[in-house]
């Protein structure tokens, strides 16, 4: 049975899913401790998007039991476990790329206030969101990029500008979908800076390819391989684990 201890934000009990006659995910037993940044990582094929997707129900679990803040989320839709606070980003890009920075920032603040985008609300009501919007904004240190259309932005002040969006529905915890996913170096350090500041009063779960980022951010990181966590532990244990080695070195790449 799932523990529901005060520690615990997220947990997994038995989580499977099958396809036809395969199996992507099978028996997992994770554990999030509130208040980390953890990491899920594994080779080509380990399973981390299908339980990605299970987690944040974009997906329906074969079996199992998923466990968020001691409450059974197993059958709830994704609109309604964000509504409880456990918020996905980068699963589908959540920038509209011909409005502002704060444009964007401000239509999200209006999807938390009643869940549609008030396209017909006041301009007094909707100018009233500016103070918050820009708070969001200069934290994900968009300031000087306010009024630019988010098209303009660069690959890495996009991801910023996602991040700024999905702060906005005031997520308890974070699920981050390969953040660090085409970033050029400088981007990536931003980014990584960024997910450490949010990171200081909420829960994250990523799924990140970039070992080096998981290094410097995870707490803890959960190894899956061929659908089955194969070790768990902070980075310096699992990258000196001999079956990890051999999953990436004899698997097919850090995919």
């Amino acid at each position: 049975m799932v523990g529901t201890t005060d520690d615990v934000i997220l947990a997994t009990d038995g989580l499977r899913k099958d396809f036809g006659g395969f199996t992507a995910v099978s028996d997992v037993n994770l554990s999030v401790r509130r208040g980390s940044i953890h990491a899920l990582i594994g080779p080509n094929g380990a399973g981390k998007t299908t339980c990605f997707n299970l987690l944040t129900k974009f997906l329906s679990p074969s079996q199992g039991r998923i466990i968020y803040n001691g409450r059974d989320i197993t059958a709830l839709k994704p609109a309604d476990i964000a509504r409880l606070g456990l918020v996905r980003s980068f699963q589908i890009s959540a920038v509209f790329p011909h409005l502002s920075v704060m444009e964007n920032v401000r239509i999200a603040l209006q999807r938390k206030r009643g869940g549609s985008f008030d396209f017909w609300t006041s301009q007094r009501t909707l100018e009233a969101l500016n103070g918050e919007a820009l708070r969001l904004v200069e934290a994900v240190g968009l300031a000087d990029f306010a009024r630019i259309e988010a098209v303009e932005l660069s690959y890495g002040r996009k991801r910023a500008l996602e991040i700024a969006t999905t702060l906005a529905l005031d997520p308890e915890m974070l699920l981050l979908d390969e953040p660090m996913a085409g970033m050029g170096h400088e981007d990536v350090d931003r980014v990584a800076d960024l997910i450490r500041t949010v990171s200081a009063n909420r829960t994250i779960l990523m799924v990140e390819h970039n070992l080096s980022v998981v290094a410097a951010l995870s707490d803890r990181i959960t190894v899956l391989a061929r659908g089955k966590i194969l070790a768990e532990g902070d980075y310096a244990t699992v990258s000196k684990d001999p079956r990890v080695v051999e999953a990436y070195i004899g698997g097919v790449g850090h995919g």
